[in-house]
């Protein structure tokens, strides 16, 4: 019998992921505060796949990250159409492929009914907060973050 060498392949992330601002009707915004920087933030992920859409990815993460269902019928999931390019810091190169050095971010927001009950991701977050839109704005790591819960009236406008 021949031994068998046994390769282990390294899987790194997709260079695609998505923002999710989850808000209510009083522009009160989810905040989630990462595990391994301490940062606050809202739902961010990769995709898992390449041809995973972007709607699917932007479900998938809200349910791992927060255990809401974005599919509920009492919740809107909205495509807000912006795109970010951005650098990947230096500190979490290792998780993409040698030659990645970017990232495109696709921004969603999650409309829901009122505050829902959260349950955390424990590998991946510490706690959350609800924050009136302006301090959530303020409070996130991420400029692009920032930007996009900025934008959050001009949403609120256009369903009331």
């Amino acid at each position: 019998m021949q031994n068998a060498q046994v390769m282990k392949v390294h899987s790194y992330k997709i260079p695609q992921s998505v923002l999710v601002v989850i808000y209510t009707p009083s522009a009160d915004v989810l905040l989630i505060r990462r595990a391994d920087a301490g940062t606050w933030q809202s739902v961010t992920g990769s995709k898992d796949f390449e041809a995973e859409s972007w709607e699917a990815t932007a479900a998938r993460e809200v349910w791992e990250e927060t255990g809401l269902n974005a599919q509920d019928p009492s919740c809107v999931l909205t495509d807000w159409a912006i795109e970010n390019r951005y650098e990947i810091y230096p500190a979490w190169r290792y998780r993409y492929a040698v030659d990645v050095s970017h990232n495109l971010e696709r921004v969603f927001g999650l409309a829901l009914p009122s505050r829902m009950p959260i349950q955390l991701s424990p590998a991946e977050h510490t706690e959350f907060k609800w924050a009136p839109w302006k301090e959530a704005a303020d409070t996130c790591f991420s400029p692009s973050n920032a930007e996009a819960i900025l934008m959050l009236p001009r949403w609120l406008q256009c369903t009331s």
